[in-house]
């Protein structure tokens, strides 16, 4: 179970049941973005044509304890709500974009800062299990990548950072305008990845079960942090069913 130690993820805000698979976001803050945008998701009703699901960092490097790297267990747990999502994803005509953290030379070089923080040892783990080639670097077994999909590298935690990663100029190829951020580090890659999707023009979701951190209130903090400021935060069946009504309403 994705963290079991978790209290129920309902928070009430003044008659309004905040209800969220995955997440507690504090009833304050669910409050201060009513004020301010004048409903709870502001991105609740989707169009499924110009909807992009992004999985950051589902990779061996951070779900497999073998390769000794940063693994994060609760990664393992969303699984099948990624997989749910990128279903409904192809189904009503969006999506799917696999996004692969990447060492490189150039990195060393021109992120250096990055591989100055932590030890020799840590350092040199990284560049072993995010170099390609390697097992780190793969995409974890249990996800449904389908021939359709893109798998994309990045070289910095954020997917969206100019000039570090294909995915925006991908995504605008494809006419996509709405982003769904779901995988692994929620608070760090996948935080970092939504901000600059935000600041660079998209329409940008967290999806609350289907991010993972180390920790549930590293989890919580993170997407209320952006919640309240950057963009939305959704869960599974909540987006599903946005889409769902939206093919239905086309078909109609």
């Amino acid at each position: 179970m994705l963290y079991p130690q978790a209290p129920t993820p309902a928070q009430s805000t003044g008659g309004i049941r905040m209800k969220l698979n995955g997440a507690t976001i504090p009833e304050t803050i669910v409050r201060r973005v009513i004020a301010q945008r004048g409903t709870e998701h502001s991105f609740a009703d989707l169009h499924p044509a110009r909807t992009a699901l992004v999985v950051i960092d589902l990779q061996h490097a951070f779900m497999n304890d073998a390769v000794d790297y940063a693994p994060v267990p609760a990664a393992r747990d969303i699984v099948p709500a990624v997989n749910r999502l990128a279903a409904a994803i192809r189904q009503t005509g969006g999506g799917v974009f696999w996004v692969r953290m990447t060492h490189d030379e150039r990195s060393s070089a021109e992120w250096s800062v990055a591989y100055q923080l932590p030890t020799d040892e840590f350092r040199d783990k990284r560049i072993a299990a995010l170099s390609e080639g390697t097992l780190g670097h793969e995409l974890w077994p249990e996800l449904d990548v389908r021939p359709e999909d893109e798998i994309v590298r990045k070289y910095r935690y954020s997917a969206f950072l100019p000039g570090t990663s294909e995915l925006p100029e991908r995504l605008r190829a494809r006419g996509f305008d709405t982003v769904l951020i779901t995988g692994t580090v929620t608070n760090v890659c996948c935080e970092s990845s939504a901000r600059d999707a935000n600041m660079t023009n998209f329409r940008t979701i967290m999806v609350s079960d289907a991010n993972a951190a180390l920790t549930r209130e590293l989890h919580d903090a993170s997407l209320s942090a952006f919640y309240m400021t950057f963009g939305d935060v959704m869960d599974t069946d909540m987006i599903i069913a946005s889409l769902q009504r939206a093919r239905s309403a086309r078909a109609a």
